[in-house]
């Protein structure tokens, strides 16, 4: 049986959601994060070098990676569901937001909850308006631009069809509701944003997503939308 190493309010609840969609039987293995460093324990260490989720275990295999995952789950067992033909122009747009999601998407989120962490850090106060300066110049000169372009960029694509890879729901959606999800919380979404708006709630509203949270546990990002 397929094998789920899930840490809560992490990028593995994408990965359950996979499963559901594909209608696989799988174990999950629950890990919750450090109270006050928010990092994943110690104990997934064992299971990877790197200490983090997801890792799948899959016919002999430790996967890692979740665009990794879900190409492999895909290719092993998603010929009746979310199997798109390799060579179509369906495929190559699922790829390319396949590896958008964390390859070009995730960074500036990840930044901008590293740098507003900066500027909660509890410091002496003589040493707090130099961080908190830091901290907003990057945030207004490097996080908040990218984070715009993109959203801008993904909304003006998602005017032009349903789903990322085109009319077909594909792993491409599912990679891409991790970093739609973080930016709703981190940022919002505005009015120029509706069409992302209105992709997340089609996807939560699909019972493969809502069986994937029943098994997952704490996935609290999806509070802010």
């Amino acid at each position: 049986m397929i094998r789920v190493h899930h840490l809560e309010n992490s990028r593995s609840q994408r990965i359950l959601w996979l499963l559901e969609e594909l209608g696989l039987e799988y174990e999950v293995v629950h890990y919750a994060r450090d109270p006050e460093t928010m990092l994943a324990p110690p104990a997934l260490r064992a299971i990877h070098p790197l200490g983090k989720s997801p890792v799948v275990e899959d016919a002999g295999d430790m996967l890692a990676e979740s665009a990794a995952i879900c190409e492999i789950l895909v290719q092993r067992h998603g010929k009746d569901t979310l199997w798109l033909e390799p060579g179509s122009t369906e495929w190559a747009r699922s790829l390319y937001w396949l590896h958008f999601a964390e390859g070009s998407a995730m960074p500036p989120l990840l930044m901008k909850l590293v740098f507003d962490r900066i500027r909660r850090t509890r410091t002496p106060f003589f040493v707090k308006p130099i961080l908190r300066g830091v901290a907003d110049k990057v945030g207004k000169l490097l996080i908040t631009p990218q984070i715009d372009d993109q959203l801008a960029y993904i909304d003006d694509e998602l005017a032009k069809m349903p789903w990322f890879a085109g009319e077909r729901f594909s792993a491409a959606d599912i990679m891409m509701s991790f970093p739609l999800e973080a930016a709703a919380a981190r940022v919002g979404l505005g009015k120029r944003h509706s069409r992302i708006a209105a992709f997340l709630q089609r996807i939560h509203a699909r019972p493969a997503y809502r069986r994937a949270l029943e098994r997952g546990g704490p996935y609290a990002i999806i509070g802010a939308e």
